[in-house]
């Protein structure tokens, strides 16, 4: 939903019916339990909430917590970020905030807050896949740390979750994000127009990659 190399214009919090909208078709209490879910933003509602602290070969994923705001203000000011998150005090607001299915982490390397990543995930068994959205502050960009960061969440979302199929959907024109995002393992799948309003109040496409579990690159 981040600058030239791991952005989105994906806002950190989907809205409602972006969280289930997937469920149109299944049984009616199902998807009312997922509003109700969705509405409370209770994390013990969907016991799927992250909480470990996951370590990759040179970054280290800290689920957000009480007390983070000035780190991740660091984050969303950067302007390579916020040229793709907006605002970065909704982004700020929105990544503190705990919503049902949402893993959120700040990125660390060398005791320095460089990053934001999370998880969405889909419980539903017919169903079971998650998205990643990312954003990495200027300093650290291009040197591998990003998709480290991927690499690391993505394999904790397969291996420990269950998770057959991941997705990430950068801006269609961020080609450093996608070509970064492809040696994680995700393929282009298709074109998204009009996907995003950006932060100069453009709509701008999206591309929508996946990976599925096989195809996790190390």
């Amino acid at each position: 939903m981040p600058a030239p190399y791991l952005g989105h214009t994906r806002p950190a919090r989907p809205t409602l019916h972006h969280r289930v909208r997937s469920h149109r078709k299944r049984d009616p209490s199902v998807r009312l339990r997922l509003v109700e879910q969705a509405l409370a933003g209770d994390r013990h509602q969907s016991g799927r909430l992250i909480d470990d602290v996951l370590t990759g070969a040179h970054v280290t994923l800290r689920p957000v917590r009480a007390g983070d705001e000035a780190k991740l203000r660091q984050i969303f000011t950067d302007p390579e970020v916020a040229r793709w998150w907006g605002d970065p005090s909704k982004s700020v607001a929105d990544a503190m905030e705990v919503l049902a299915g949402e893993s959120r982490f700040v990125i660390e390397h060398d005791g320095n807050a460089i990053g934001f990543i999370q998880a969405s995930e889909e419980t539903d068994p017919m169903y079971t896949h998650a998205s990643i959205d990312i954003s990495l502050r200027s300093p650290w960009q291009g040197k591998g740390l990003g998709p480290d960061a991927i690499r690391t969440l993505a394999r904790f979302l397969i291996h420990q979750r269950g998770h057959h199929r991941l997705t990430i959907d950068p801006a269609a024109h961020n080609t450093r994000a996608i070509k970064a995002y492809e040696r994680v393992g995700f393929k282009p799948v298709g074109l998204m127009r009009q996907y995003e309003l950006g932060p100069s109040g453009e709509w701008h496409d999206g591309l929508l990659m996946d990976m599925l579990a096989g195809e996790l690159r190390d």
